[in-house]
């Protein structure tokens, strides 16, 4: 339902794609369902951001309404927001687990597999909020590659992850198929693929360097897909992918043991929603959801209900 009222909102961001992602698809949810107007003040460095707060102003915005909502992502957001909504009142919502405690922002909404703190203005999100909208009609020969690579979590091995692009391209041989990496993808890797690819699958699959991509191109192409399949040491882009209403499957990258991103992988193939490659190597099918994650939205409903009587 529209809310009557315009609403103000500041948005800090950091430079970050992937944090600058998720407050852009909150916006957009806000967008959707009330009236709002939104200003991005710059972001103060650390020392002036104190400094800000300690005088109750923030000189960037100061030409600016005064806002009901101040959002950001990124610890380098987290003292302007702060010192912003000491200098001109507002709602501080903070996107991500917080680096200061999280009682100091009005609403806090963390991904579930990052230890979330317990704390009232908490709410737990499954993945990072992202900007995907699901598409009305599908095209059911198109699948995804969607490539992370090595992190402090999972190591990485070329071939290991080539020869299971190969097995899924040639076990769909009506299909067209598109592959991009990402920041973290082994800036080799795609001539690695170009190199011991067979020139047959070469001529369905075609290969994306993250860095040549508009910005907005997996925006548009995810949508799009019938299926996509993830590297699971990305788990934004396994979200995403959920989000855009895929069937979804887990490439396997050799893990470093535990960590938070496995145990949200862990929770992701307990519920059934994505299938491992092992498993579809089994006979497992791939399938989408029923109805297509959207954080966005609930969250964006939660901060409306929440302070419904700011109208």
């Amino acid at each position: 339902m529209m809310q009557s009222r315009t609403r103000v909102i500041w948005r800090f961001v950091d430079g970050v794609p992937g944090h600058d992602n998720q407050s852009a698809g909150l916006i957009a949810a806000l967008r959707d369902r009330a009236a709002i107007e939104v200003y991005a003040p710059a972001r103060a460095a650390r020392l002036p951001a104190l400094l800000y707060w300690a005088a109750g102003r923030y000189p960037p915005g100061a030409d600016l309404p005064a806002p009901d909502l101040i959002i950001g992502a990124g610890h380098a957001t987290h003292l302007s927001l702060l010192a912003a909504r000491r200098a001109r009142g507002g709602r501080c919502v903070v996107l991500m687990k917080p680096s200061l405690p999280c009682r100091w922002f009005d609403l806090n909404l963390i991904p579930e597999h990052d230890a979330v703190p317990d704390c009232a203005s908490v709410v737990t999100t499954r993945g990072v909020l992202n900007r995907i909208r699901p598409a009305p009609v599908k095209d059911r020969a198109l699948g995804l590659f969607l490539i992370g690579g090595p992190s402090r979590h999972y190591d990485w091995q070329d071939e290991h992850m080539m020869d299971q692009v190969r097995s899924v391209v040639s076990h769909f041989p009506n299909h067209r198929w598109e592959l991009t990496t990402s920041r973290r993808t082994p800036p080799g890797w795609l001539a690695y693929l170009r190199q011991h690819l067979e020139p047959g699958l070469l001529r369905r699959l075609s290969l994306h360097d993250w860095r040549e991509l508009e910005p907005d191109w997996l925006v548009q192409r995810l949508p799009l897909a019938d299926s996509a399949w993830v590297s699971e040491d990305s788990v934004s882009m396994v979200y995403e992918a959920l989000t855009a209403g895929a069937a979804v499957g887990l490439l396997d990258v050799p893990a470093k043991g535990r960590n938070r991103v496995s145990t949200g992988t862990r929770n992701l193939l307990q519920n059934e929603q994505v299938v491992r490659y092992a498993d579809w190597l089994a006979g497992k099918k791939l399938a989408p959801m029923r109805e297509p994650l959207d954080e966005a939205g609930r969250c964006a409903e939660v901060i409306l209900q929440r302070w419904s009587g700011d109208n």
